[in-house]
């Protein structure tokens, strides 16, 4: 206690001679010297005023004591920030996801949405949608090629690179490959947007854009011919047909002095590789040979 006292009076200042000795012989008197010095080396501001010793003891203990008052909300602010955090994270796992489908090479797939539409993909083919609110929002982003069958309600949309196809409730079948978009309408109608042309197609109807150029057709087809395990194709490019077959049978295609433009139309099945290939280079002049078990050559035939 004494010893406080004797700090008390030296920080105001305040000590006898006697104590100043008596101060100065306590062992900690170089440290608080030592203190004192380096605190004089700052520059206070001008409006700022030196206070006692009790004056800053009481100011202290008022510090300590707010600090420890506003401590208590410290822990109910960590459980809030991670309720809004887990919060978020719900919405965003329940409200924003999105279902993606997607079929392999040589492999098709039938699934079933929310409202029990039907959707059959061709091979290398894939469709994302969201499940929340699908009723109220049937819309769904289609790369590759597929057969809808639409149960009836609101609109329903399937969105590709090339054009938007919107159907209340109908089978249809969209294509929408490389330079190749048709949408061949099997029951009921549909209406296509792409770009600057708008068309409804009723069913028995076909609407293509192929390398650029627009056509319009009818089918007397009740479905694709995919869904049946046959590929065909109308005045096609031969290399769009060999892409198709590759995807068909997870095999590689080099061709041999082929001009790849040239134009193919027939089928080609699924199920048999040899015929397939066959029904392709047959009608066309062409012959193939195997390179390895994967790869398969295709070459003009001699005449």
């Amino acid at each position: 206690m004494e010893q406080d006292n004797l700090l008390k009076k030296w920080l105001n200042n305040e000590l006898t001679d006697s104590e100043k000795v008596l101060f100065s012989n306590q062992e900690d008197f170089a440290l608080n010297q030592k203190i004192i010095d380096s605190a004089q080396l700052f520059n206070a501001s001008k409006h700022t005023t030196i206070k006692d010793f009790e004056a800053f003891k009481k100011d202290y203990q008022n510090r300590e004591a707010n600090k420890s008052n506003t401590n208590w909300y410290k822990p109910y602010l960590r459980i809030a920030a991670i309720l809004v955090v887990a919060l978020g994270v719900y919405f965003t796992f329940f409200f924003n996801t999105t279902t993606t489908i997607n079929t392999q090479i040589a492999e098709k797939t039938t699934i079933e949405l929310p409202d029990h539409s039907q959707v059959t993909l061709n091979a290398l083919t894939s469709i994302n949608y969201k499940a929340k609110n699908w009723k109220e929002n049937r819309s769904l982003n289609l790369d590759g090629e597929a057969y809808f069958k639409v149960a009836k309600g609101k609109t329903f949309d399937v969105k590709t690179t090339t054009g938007t196809i919107t159907v209340v409730g109908t089978e249809f079948n969209v294509k929408n490959r490389d330079g190749y978009f048709e949408v061949q309408c099997f029951e009921g109608i549909v209406k296509i947007k792409s770009d600057t042309i708008v068309r409804q197609l009723k069913s028995g109807n076909t609407f293509k854009i192929y390398k650029g150029r627009f056509s319009e057709n009818q089918t007397a087809l009740e479905f694709p011919n995919w869904s049946q395990n046959r590929s065909s194709f109308d005045n096609i490019e031969l290399s769009d047909v060999f892409s198709e077959l590759e995807r068909q049978y997870n095999i590689q295609i080099t061709t041999d002095s082929i001009n790849l433009k040239r134009k193919f139309s027939g089928v080609f099945t699924h199920k048999n590789l040899e015929n397939a290939l066959i029904s392709i280079t047959k009608p066309m002049n062409l012959s193939f040979k195997w390179s390895s078990k994967n790869s398969v050559v295709i070459y003009e035939m001699d005449n």
